[in-house]
């Protein structure tokens, strides 16, 4: 049995693991300075499997443009070169057998706009995933108003906390994009 209190619970748990993703996406937009985030999550194939990174990897940032990549296993070098190339982050790595060297370019004025174009997009996904789950869950609450568990006005009300949630994390997504935009068109 469904109550009001585990709607919003799952409704809560679902708005923050959409900002979660957004955040996780944000990282992954460079701003021209180096950051292990930006490639910390690039799939590499690693016997046969997809793997981040991260995980195969320390990636350090000993200069402001410069990540260095020095993977655990030494073998795997050319195939974090590939998935670094195939992921298309308009950057293209250095690999001398021991590190694997990433030099970021400065961003020039077209380049800035074409991220935040790609900004703008990812925030609306994460504006549409958030109203998706409050349609989920005013669908769901709706649900159990209809099979007579709940009155009309706690339907109201449920229904108004859901909006609640769904404006607060909107805000959330929209500040977070409004700050990454200002640090790309920062020169």
């Amino acid at each position: 049995m469904e109550s009001i209190d585990d709607i919003m619970l799952e409704l809560d748990a679902k708005m923050e693991k959409s900002l979660a993703v957004f955040h996780d996406q944000l990282s992954g937009i460079r701003t021209g300075k180096a950051s292990p985030e930006f490639v910390e999550n690039v799939q590499v194939p690693y016997y046969g499997t997809p793997t981040r990174l991260r995980e195969l990897a320390n990636i350090s940032t000993p200069e402001p443009r410069l990540i260095v990549i020095n993977a655990f296993d030494p073998s795997v070098l050319g195939e974090i070169e590939k998935a670094i190339l195939a992921a298309n982050l308009g950057v293209t790595p250095i690999n001398d057998g021991r590190l694997i060297r990433v030099p970021i370019p400065e961003l020039d004025e077209e380049r800035r706009k074409d991220l935040v174009k790609v900004l703008k997009r990812m925030a609306e996904e994460a504006r549409v995933a958030v109203r998706n789950v409050r349609r989920e869950a005013n669908d769901h609450i709706k649900r159990i108003q209809k099979d007579g568990k709940i009155s009309e006005d706690e339907r109201d009300s449920a229904m108004g906390d859901v909006q609640k949630h769904t404006d607060t994390t909107i805000a959330s997504i929209d500040e977070a994009a409004a700050d990454k935009e200002k640090d790309l068109m920062m020169v």
